[in-house]
């Protein structure tokens, strides 16, 4: 019997996920993982231990822990921090799941003696002509092919995601129908493996607040920010605006300069000044081998409208829009439902 080692977080996608593995004959090994929290944040992770454990008793398989603090703190938080504190903007869970899930955790389970590995992630791993794919989820309103990009064919060929091919509806009715404690437990939000949090209220206790001025398109002063590294480019607030002229209107964020600290925003989400129809990437992963010339569509935020484009080298020549996009953002090129990598802009 083949084993699998299941990264289970307590919550239902994970524990249908092995419920599934063990059905189809499995010997299935449940694996908490444990990470790093800021003191300064409830800890959840108690709460959430017990919940994985009681899906484990309920499986009638084995559980276990496997502490990755360390390796959570020096490569999402410390390099997040770090992206941060340049005025970039970081994805923390593509780093999480290159780093924890497909990378510490699936090299302990190996060495454990485990065949594959498998996630609850709505995404999909298919084998075609000797190699892999990374396929969107079935349920698009929670595929997460997006964080994932930075697989490569060695970590596809040892993880199994059996979840992709159900929606979230279907994967609580498969919870209820077979009784299973988690079946009814809030969907997890925010910050891979900490929780929902805001990302300010985070930062500044790293990141030293330094206050700036915000400047309309014409370069007058309209408001104040409390840190330049606390926005991205394109969001929408994050400052004050003081001009009683320039009340009324939303204001989105265009432009970083981050030797004057200072913020230019403007009316229009798309200024022409800023927006961009080529992207440089760098830390380029390619899942398959790109096309140069072939017709792909790319994200540069999760769940963010697709983009014609063109590979070009490791510049992503968009066909259809010009955008404004962040340096550190993670941008995902797919051919139709098949993940085919991505890199970080800048």
């Amino acid at each position: 019997m083949k084993k699998v080692f299941v990264a289970l977080s307590g919550g239902v996608d994970s524990a249908v996920a092995a419920h599934k593995l063990k059905k189809d004959g499995w010997d299935v090994v449940g694996v908490f993982i444990r990470v790093w929290q800021p003191d300064f944040l409830p800890c959840s992770q108690d709460e959430e231990e017990r919940a994985a454990l009681r899906v484990a008793a309920h499986l009638g398989i084995q559980f276990k822990r496997l502490d990755l603090s360390k390796e959570y703190k020096r490569d999402v938080v410390d390099y997040m921090i770090a992206e941060y504190k340049k005025g970039r903007t970081p994805n923390p869970d593509v780093v999480c799941n290159a780093s924890i899930k497909f990378g510490a955790f699936l090299k302990y389970a190996l060495e454990q003696g485990a065949d594959k590995i498998a996630t609850g992630h709505h995404a999909r791993v298919r084998q075609v002509d000797g190699s892999f794919q990374l396929l969107r989820g079935i349920d698009s309103s929670k595929d997460q092919a997006y964080f994932l990009w930075r697989l490569t064919q060695q970590e596809l060929a040892c993880t199994l995601m059996p979840i992709g091919e159900l929606t979230k509806a279907q994967v609580r009715e498969y919870a209820d129908t077979h009784h299973m404690p988690s079946a009814r437990k809030p969907d997890s939000q925010g910050l891979c493996f900490i929780g929902a949090v805001d990302m300010h209220t985070f930062l500044k206790n790293f990141i030293e607040e330094s206050p700036g001025i915000v400047l309309d398109e014409e370069g007058k002063a309209i408001g104040t920010h409390s840190g330049i590294e606390f926005v991205t480019l394109g969001q929408r607030g994050g400052f004050t605006i003081t001009s009683k002229e320039a009340h009324g209107s939303t204001y989105y964020v265009v432009a970083k300069d981050i030797k004057n600290n200072t913020l230019t925003v403007s009316t229009q989400k798309k200024d022409p000044r800023s927006s961009i129809s080529e992207i440089q990437l760098s830390s380029v992963n390619e899942i398959v081998p790109f096309a140069n010339g072939h017709r792909y569509v790319c994200e540069i935020r999760y769940h963010g409208d697709p983009i014609g484009c063109h590979v070009k080298s490791n510049n992503i020549v968009l066909l259809e829009e010009e955008v404004i996009v962040a340096d550190g953002q993670s941008l995902v090129v797919y051919d139709k439902e098949v993940c085919v990598g991505g890199g970080i802009v800048g």
